[in-house]
């Protein structure tokens, strides 16, 4: 089993969620070692400067972590229908890994806590 540990912003996130809807959350955020070996098909993955950020669903949510050995670091956690929303507004042809590897506002969401 792998320790979870969230960030700050991420903690925020989720403390403003309803309990049931925490614990749900939580309960479908459940990884092991060997779910990397075929990362690919289990998580979305975005890239930036060497850095992995892979993406989960769970429910209608969207968890963005960093797996450092066997720890998960939770960057942030966003409702689906906020990407999705943006994309049909924008009806944009590429992928969504690959529009949010390229918008430099989600690495700031990323990298928020890191510069506390």
């Amino acid at each position: 089993m792998l320790q979870i540990i969230f960030s700050e912003v991420s903690a925020k996130e989720l403390a403003a969620m309803p309990r049931t809807l925490q614990l749900e959350l939580i309960d479908g955020f459940q990884l092991f070692p060997h779910d990397f070996e075929k990362a690919d098909e289990k998580f979305g993955q975005l890239t930036r400067g060497g850095r992995k950020i892979y993406r989960y669903r769970v429910k209608d949510y969207r968890i963005y972590f960093e797996k450092q050995d066997s720890i998960i670091h939770v960057r942030c956690i966003l409702h689906r229908n906020t990407l999705k929303d943006f994309f049909y507004r924008t009806k944009l042809p590429i992928s969504e890994d690959q529009l949010l590897q390229e918008n430099p506002k989600f690495w700031q969401l990323i990298e928020g806590d890191a510069k506390k």
